[in-house]
Formats: structure tokens, sequence, C-alpha cells
């Protein structure tokens, strides 16, 4: 690593243990938290997850102010059970109608600022098993005691579950196969991050409303990025969360993750004059075998962007309700 990258990593790596959560509420000082879990068909976790959430950080310390949940169109009962379980939820398609819907991740990231009343905004992900609450906690810290930090990524072990035995650093293919490489290669500032694709993390609003936010599994890169050329690597810090488990995807799954990366890297190439524009879809083809033959399987995959929040103005959650 570069030395300045050294430097960074030495002094904005945080251990997510360390942070007391009431300590935290006496440095709010007005500030609002908000929790928001995008969900897609997560019935089998979200409610353990908000439960969690609802009970240790705003019942028996409110560090938290709100906790919402973003459905992506689940088909399941995702919507139904994290209600129960103490959050807000909101459908993707009802946040901003007149924007339209976009699927993906991101979109329900980008939407969620326009329900959203936080000046602190942490994001975690819906599909993770055995959840610790300190989660949030850690993600809080840096940005609650001190004022210079305005983003927080997680890192943490990532066990892979093959079916046979559980390998505890094996997940994060994606990330030392694509992600890593490139982020090296083109922004060596990011070399110090160790989980660039870690779906947990925390902002001021004041900065996720000034950045773009891709609506696929490009968000992660794409945000890490745009947020190092918004307040440079020193508005930056990470914190070691342990131990994260979730659901394993398969190799062709992460093929298509593979490929929005990229075509998100490529447009961030384009807009520093590296690369062409990124073409608004690509064909991906995958082999399956079948008997003696391989067939092929296609997929078109594509990446759109939402503009940063501020460009849109402001907007209410006019449509459908809160549950």
């Amino acid at each position: 690593m570069r030395a300045e990258v050294q430097d960074w990593y030495s002094a904005r790596s945080y251990q997510g243990s360390v942070f007391d959560r009431r300590d935290l509420v006496a440095r709010k000082q007005g500030q609002r938290v908000s929790v928001v879990l995008p969900a897609k068909n997560e019935a089998a976790t979200i409610g353990a997850i908000v439960t969690a959430l609802r009970v240790e950080l705003m019942e028996e310390v409110p560090l938290l102010d709100e906790l919402i949940v973003i459905d992506s169109n689940s088909t399941d009962n995702t919507s139904a059970i994290a209600a129960n379980a103490g959050a807000r939820t909101a459908h993707q398609d009802q946040i901003l109608p007149d924007t339209g819907c976009i699927p993906g991740k991101g979109e329900a990231l980008w939407k969620s600022l326009a329900i959203a009343s936080g000046d602190i905004i942490v994001f975690i992900d819906a599909d993770l098993h055995g959840f610790d609450a300190q989660f949030a906690v850690g993600l809080l810290g840096p940005l609650l005691t001190d004022p210079q930090i305005h983003f927080v990524k997680s890192y943490y072990d990532r066990p892979l579950d093959n079916g046979v035995r559980v390998m505890p650093a094996g997940g994060g293919r994606v990330t030392e196969l694509v992600a890593r490489p490139l982020l090296n290669l083109f922004w060596p500032q990011l070399a110090g991050v160790v989980q660039p694709l870690a779906g947990e993390y925390a902002a001021r609003r004041s900065l996720l409303e000034c950045i773009p936010f891709v609506s696929g599994y490009g968000v992660e890169i794409g945000m890490l990025i745009d947020v190092l050329e918004t307040v440079g690597l020193g508005g930056m810090a990470q914190v070691d969360l342990g131990e994260r488990r979730h659901r394993n995807s398969t190799d062709d799954e992460l093929a298509r993750m593979a490929m929005q990366i990229q075509l998100t890297v490529q447009s961030r190439l384009h807009r520093r004059g590296l690369a062409p524009a990124a073409p608004p879809t690509v064909e991906l083809t995958q082999f399956l075998r079948d008997g003696e033959h391989y067939i092929g399987d296609s997929t078109v995959i594509g990446v759109s962007e939402r503009p940063p929040m501020l460009e849109i103005g402001q907007h209410s959650f006019t449509t459908g309700k809160w549950a």
C-alpha cells in the first residue's frame, strides 16, 4: 500500500466492539439516526434483525430513532414480518412514484433517502444470520465520535458454506477476483478498504444526498468511488464487525453480479476520461452441462444510475402508507 493509504488504514480502522452504545447516545447531540434495511424475499431473517435492533437500540438504549424496511417487491411476507417486529415498512415502487422503479438493491437505498429522517443513515442487509445489534453500534461509532468522518464501511470475516463444510473466510469471491484488482489498479487510495463490497455501511445524509446511486449490485463499489471523490480518504473510515453470515450465492449468480460491478467501474472510468462509456446493457453467456454437451444460457445485464437526491428536490411519501 502507498504510505498515505497505510496511514489511513492505521488511523481509520476501528474495532466495532469497542464502541459503547450508551456513550454514543450521549454523543448524538440532537442528531437523528435512521437504520434502513433493503429487503426482497427475506422472510427467514428480517424478523430477527428488526427485533434485535428495536429491542436493544431503541427500547433498551435510545440510539436509533428510526427503523425502516424497504421492500423491493417481495413475493413472500417480508413486509408483514418486518412490521410485526417493529419496523416501518415501505414498498420500493410506492416511494417517489413519479420517478418510476428500477429493479435492484441500489434503487431501494436511493429511495430510502426520500423517506428516512435521519441525519445519519445506516444501511444493513436483510439476509444476515445470527445478527448482532452491535453491527449498527460499530458503524455509528466513528460518525458520532469524529465530525471529520462522513462515511463508514464495515469489514468482517465471511464464512462460505459450500454445502459440505463451512470455510471461515471463503466468502467475498467477487471482491477478491473483480472489485479489489480494479480498485487497486484505478483507485489505489482505496487499496486499504478490506471489504469494498460490504453491504453494511453508514454515512451522513449530507453526503448521501449529493452522490448518485447505481441501481443494482454495482451500488457498493460505485458509492465507494464517489465518496472518495467527494470527501476524500480522510472523510472515510472502516469498522471490523467480526463475522458476517448470510446466504451465499452460486457461481453463476456471482458472475452476473461481477458484470454489474465491472459496468459500474467503467462508468466511473469514463467520467475520468479513461474508458469509453459503458453500454446500457450487455449479454453475459454462461454454460450449463447437459449430458455430453454444454448449453449456452444468456442473460442481459445492465446498470442504471439514479442522480443525487438533492437534484430531485423535496418529496414526501405520498402513496401507500406506513405499515
